[in-house]
């Protein structure tokens, strides 16, 4: 049996899961990012349980098709950016759609209905996200960072980057350095 989470984005939430499922004596065969399989049905009773200790930290047990589709489209683009090196050389709608095997204008509509904006603009905004974690590692450079996120250009970054956060990524880096306290002032 598979159930849907709500709102696992990182590592952490895979964690905070499996510990809720084994305080639960829930057997599973696998926890990724918003589905666990576990290895039979479990009662309403046991379900209620995970799913009030879930909220407790944020997430949520789905069950509306509607929103466990959602979550999945949600999962793939976290998982995609975040979590692989390389974005995919096929269009994302594509890639999206692929994944679900389901016909992008569909799983575009429904996105938009349920959360309230289209998924371009979600993608944006984790993109944007992305660049922030990577211009604070001061690994990479501007010109890295865009073309690793598939962006045309530094400059598309940046217009992204202003729109998204009000701050270009120099001003975005700047402020980050000035929270930094040096070891030596410790």
């Amino acid at each position: 049996m598979i159930l849907y989470i709500k709102n696992m984005v990182s590592i952490r939430c895979l964690l905070i899961v499996k510990a809720h499922l084994e305080k639960l004596g829930i057997p599973y065969l696998s926890v990724e990012l918003g589905e666990v399989e576990i290895n039979e049905n479990i009662s309403e009773e046991k379900f209620d349980q995970l799913n009030t200790e879930l909220r407790k930290t944020g997430l949520e047990l789905l069950e509306d098709k509607r929103s466990i589709i959602v979550e999945k489209i949600r999962n793939i683009i976290v998982e995609m950016i975040h979590y692989s090196d390389e974005l995919p050389k096929i269009k994302t709608s594509q890639y999206i759609s692929q994944k679900l095997n389901l016909n992008y204008n569909y799983i575009s509509y429904l996105f938009s209905e349920v959360r309230g904006t289209t998924i371009e603009h979600y993608i944006v905004t984790q993109k944007i996200e992305r660049a922030k974690e990577l211009i604070s590692y001061d690994e990479l450079t501007l010109t890295d960072i865009a073309s690793k996120l598939h962006y045309r250009s530094v400059a598309h970054l940046s217009s992204q980057f202003k729109r998204v956060t009000g701050l270009t990524p120099i001003h975005f880096k700047k402020m980050r350095d000035k929270r930094r306290i040096p070891l030596g002032m410790l």
